[in-house]
């Protein structure tokens, strides 16, 4: 378990994908991704929000 809140939170924190493959040591990608972080519809919102912050200059 903890190793799943470590890398959903570090995900959340913006570190790549590949360091975290790495920090994992996980071979494939999908493992590191698909597997190990948990985002729910609000952490995705959130960065969709700040994208749209960010484009329109604010």
């Amino acid at each position: 378990m903890c190793r799943h809140t470590y890398c959903t939170n570090m995900a959340k924190a913006g570190i790549s994908p590949k360091s975290l493959q790495y920090l994992m040591g996980h071979l494939d990608i999908a493992t590191t991704l698909g597997y190990y972080t948990h985002y729910k519809f609000n952490d995705v919102e959130k960065e969709v929000r700040e994208l749209e912050r960010r484009l329109s200059g604010g």
